[in-house]
């Protein structure tokens, strides 16, 4: 018990300092970066350092929030409580599966191991793939950062929730209906960290997610820093004037930026020259389909898989973003 409490309040206070080093970081060089820009005479290089500060500033308290709850679900909740919860058959499954991602948060990366951790357990494919799209898309985390990111624009945040929970659902039956066994390569007991661990896996996750986690905000912001300042506005009016095209434009930036998702809406409300509908696809396809999470599920469930179903998904993400766009936005 000692040593539990030991852990845990380590675990405080190495995220604590670590968020603290990580905004230290950003304001230092939001100061100096502007003044080096005004030195060389390059007011661009000042927009993009507002630009970065902005959105990493505002993406590091809820950055920090979701690697907490995400360390204290994958090392106190065991597999067996979604077992208890899911109903026996797949068609109902799949629904309840996918709205546990709102109770029972958790980051891109957790996901993957956590879904093949119920798969092994006997929880349905389709039902654990639901889940493993919805938690990092919907949970309270993401939808309060977005409200945030988005004030007065509550449309924004019922968006998200609904397509990203449609997009979680549609393609566990999809896979319920159409996968194959051969397709999808179970991971072997003891391959991956399995939830339920106690405070030292508790510790281990929220270290590992945080700075993780942390390194593809930093990125993502800057990404998204210079995407705003380096791009010709004659060419970005080339996308933002066709509604399909902004909307595949952000799709696929999505996959590459690899934004978590506890702070890609700050990414997204960034984009300001993009549609709303776009804005939305961003955010929902960003969560399912990127590069990070189709190299995690490369090596979890296999190649076969990742292809197929990271395919998929994003075909359906996208397709549920203008749906959902054209319906409240």
């Amino acid at each position: 018990m000692a040593d539990g409490i030991r852990l845990g309040l380590r675990a405080l206070v190495h995220a604590v300092l670590g968020g603290a080093a990580l905004l230290a970081i950003v304001t230092v060089a939001s100061v100096l970066g502007p003044m080096l820009a005004l030195d060389l005479y390059t007011p661009p290089v000042a927009a993009w350092w507002t630009v970065f500060t902005a959105i990493t500033v505002q993406g590091v308290p809820f950055l920090l929030l979701g690697t907490l709850v995400s360390a204290a679900i994958g090392a106190f909740v065991p597999e067996r409580v979604f077992q208890r919860v899911l109903p026996r058959r797949t068609a109902l499954a799949v629904p309840v599966a996918g709205a546990a991602g709102v109770v029972l948060p958790g980051c891109e990366c957790a996901s993957v191991p956590v879904a093949g951790s119920l798969m092994r357990r006997g929880v349905a494919p389709a039902a654990a793939l639901a889940f493993l799209l919805s938690a990092p898309a919907i949970n309270p985390v993401v939808l309060v950062a977005t409200s945030i990111a988005f004030p007065g624009q509550p449309e924004m945040v019922l968006g998200r929730l609904v397509a990203s929970l449609t997009t979680a659902v549609v393609m566990g039956w999809l896979w319920a209906r159409f996968g194959r066994e051969e397709w999808l390569r179970l991971p072997k007991r003891g391959g991956g960290q399995a939830p339920g661990g106690g405070p030292r896996v508790f510790v281990s996750g929220l270290q590992h997610d945080f700075l993780h986690a942390g390194g593809f905000l930093v990125l993502g912001a800057a990404a998204a820093a210079t995407f705003d300042i380096v791009v010709p506005r004659s060419l970005l009016e080339v996308f933002t004037g066709s509604a399909w095209l902004s909307v595949l434009l952000l799709a696929v930036l999505a996959v590459v930026l690899c934004v978590c998702s506890e702070a890609d809406a700050f990414v997204a409300a960034s984009l300001s020259g993009f549609s709303p509908t776009a804005r939305l696809a961003f955010m929902v396809v960003g969560p399912m389909v990127d590069l990070k999470l189709i190299a995690l599920q490369t090596g979890t469930f296999g190649r076969a898989f990742a292809v197929r179903f990271s395919a998929a998904t994003w075909v359906v993400a996208v397709t549920s973003s203008v749906l959902v766009g054209w319906w409240l936005l």
